[in-house]
Formats: structure tokens, sequence, C-alpha cells
């Protein structure tokens, strides 16, 4: 079945498009993996708070969060929710009853953890440093890298993201900041290689070095773009989906040109990953021409932290956040469920959940409008 997405309206001679309201579901002290009743409970509330968008993690740790048939055959086990449901299975169809979209969040993109079975058994897989070092930190923890230039690493990538989106019926794919690669890394024999054969020069010591970091950079891009046809060619209206960190830094420390991505036109929907503490240095990132330039294109919003473990975000700030992101025309996406409703000292849930009903008091469907 072709879906049919609600169509743009035109405002003061520039696109408009629906704002983004989303939300990611890790597996992150959730519950919601675990019992369905509440996950049936949970999608139904963001429904009725006027959400519009969910993101549920299908690759992280090492592991994807379904029956992998792409999984099993590198050697990696499959872990099953505990009640042995597919939950994947569970968030598109409770999602799609509540008309909300259902895009996968593919959160490790190139990472792994060292001790993962992947990175155990396909050593040849990964990249490493000039220095030969393979681990580095991230938010996760201590990880090594897949090498995102090595033709066995993308295949395992598109084969999963593919099984991905033909096994459920998902609006799309979503990669964030992790489908990079720090600029410290690429000096494994592979990758040297290949330089060498396409500039008959040695890869700069300098990681920075701009000509290094361009070459790198565009390998990526180049990936993304076969990737983009694939999936397009399943489903035209396929959400292409990108949640990268701001641009200067997801460039020069992470070689991810997602703004070349925007204006080659694979990019689907964008959300800018502004995780600041406070509100002048959240702000700062709205107004830059890269966004700006986007949203006239795509759906565009920003990432706001709601919390992290038992240390939730202030909803006074969540608040100030969303409105400033409405004053630049920019959806947003809250990171993530588990503490967008955690209660503080002088925050209770309902309170919380009150504020965000304020802030989306009106509808605004992104559901195709085939499937209503």
């Amino acid at each position: 079945m072709v879906l049919t997405l609600p169509q743009p309206s035109k405002i003061w001679g520039q696109t408009s498009f629906a704002e983004i309201r989303g939300v990611w579901i890790t597996k992150n002290d959730s519950d919601i993996w675990l019992d369905t009743p509440k996950l049936e409970s949970s999608i139904q509330e963001l429904a009725q708070l006027n959400f519009n968008t969910i993101y549920p993690v299908v690759w992280n740790s090492g592991y994807v969060s379904y029956d992998s048939a792409v999984a099993k055959r590198v050697g990696i086990p499959i872990i099953k929710a505990g009640n042995n449901k597919d939950m994947i299975a569970e968030i598109t169809y409770q999602g799609h009853l509540n008309r909300l979209l259902v895009v996968p969040w593919f959160e490790f993109g190139f990472m792994a953890p060292p001790s993962s079975e992947l990175a155990l058994k396909h050593p040849r897989w990964l990249t490493n440093r000039r220095d030969g070092s393979k681990i580095g930190n991230s938010a996760a923890g201590q990880v090594v890298w897949l090498n995102p230039f090595h033709p066995q690493v993308q295949q395992f990538i598109t084969d999963l993201v593919l099984e991905i989106c033909t096994r459920y019926r998902v609006d799309g794919i979503q990669f964030d900041d992790h489908m990079a690669l720090p600029r410290d890394f690429g000096y494994d024999p592979y990758t040297v290689n290949l330089y060498k054969q396409e500039t008959k020069k040695n890869p700069p010591a300098n990681p920075q070095d701009r000509e290094w970091v361009k070459w790198r950079a565009d390998k990526i891009t180049d990936f993304m773009v076969r990737l983009n046809t694939l999936l397009k060619q399943r489903n035209p209206n396929f959400i292409f989906s990108v949640a990268p960190n701001p641009y200067s830094t997801a460039y020069n420390l992470f070689l991810q040109d997602w703004k070349r991505w925007v204006n080659l036109g694979i990019v689907d929907e964008l959300i800018i990953q502004v995780y600041r503490p406070d509100l002048n240095s959240f702000v700062r990132e709205l107004n830059v021409p890269e966004v700006q330039n986007a949203r006239k294109k795509i759906p565009t919003g920003v990432a706001i932290l709601t919390g992290l473990r038992n240390n939730p975000s202030p909803i006074t700030l969540i608040e100030d956040k969303v409105r400033q992101a409405r004053r630049y025309r920019l959806g947003v996406s809250f990171f993530y469920y588990e503490t967008l409703w955690i209660e503080k000292p002088t925050e209770t849930p309902d309170l919380r959940k009150a504020v965000v009903r304020a802030l989306f008091y009106n509808p605004q469907p992104r559901f195709p409008v085939s499937k209503i």
C-alpha cells in the first residue's frame, strides 16, 4: 500500500509543516517494554496529549529489539523482552491505533560496546585511531566504532535497516549522532589503503586535517545516499529521519555532514540535539542558517532533554524551550519518555502532564491520511 502523507500548507510564502511533537522511547529505566497494558495506556496518553510521533529504539548496545535474522547471521544473540512479546510490533500497532507516526530509532549507529558479540566476532569491522587504540568514550560509556567505510559493515547496517523497515509497518527510520565517526578514527588498514588508492598519499597524521576530514565525511555521505535510495525503492513515502548534533559539532568532530544530506534531499525530517542546560545556550542553536534553511524544506525540530535517570529537567525549563523552539518555527522531540513524567520534590507527574497538555493544546496530525 502506498501511503499518502498530509500535504504541507503555505504560510507567508513559505512551506509550513505540521509541528513535530515527538518523544524517544528507550530501554533505560523502562517498564513499558515489559508490560503490554502499560505500553497501551502510555501510548494512548501520548495521543491524548497531542503528541504525533514516537521513536522507539531498535538498535543499541550491539543488540536489536526484535528477533532478527540479520543479527543471528553475524552472531548477535537475540535478547527478548521479559514478556517474550515482539515489542516493536506492539509499539507499531498501538502507535498507529492512536494515529501516531512510528519511526524506529537506530540509536547506536556505528557504535558497539567493546564486549559485545558484534565487536568480539568481527574485529576486522572495527576502526581505530592512529596509535592503534580502538576504544572511545561516549554518553553510553566505553564503545568501539564499526568502520563506516568497510563494505561488510555497510552491508550489515543496510541489511539491518531494511529488515526493520520490511518486517514492520513503520513510517520511517531515524539515525542520530552515532551514524557518524569521531574524527580521531579511520586509521585502520582498510581505510588507510582505500585513501591511498584514491589520493595517492597517506592519511595525514593530524586527524583534523581539512582534506582528511572531508574525505571521510564524504564517504559517510555516499553511504547514506545509497541507504536512502534503497529505502525509497521500498516505499517512496518512507521517512528518512536524522537527529544529529548541531552542525559544527557534527561535521568537525564526528564527520557527519548533515547539512549536505539535507541539501542532497535525502533527509525527510531533521531533529537537532540541542541538549543545553540553560535557555540562552539553547536559543543560540535555533536561529543558525543551516537550521532555518532546513525548516523551509522539511519538518524540522529540536531535541529537548526532559531528564536523565533520577534527575528530571525542571518542567519550567522544558516549557521555556518549547516556546523558544516555536518562536523559530521548529518542532520538538523529548529525550526521553521515561523522564517526561518523573516526579520531582516540587513537581508531580500530573503537574508535568498539565504543562505539556497546555503546550500541545491543539492537535497537529502527521499520521498518513491513507491510514486514517
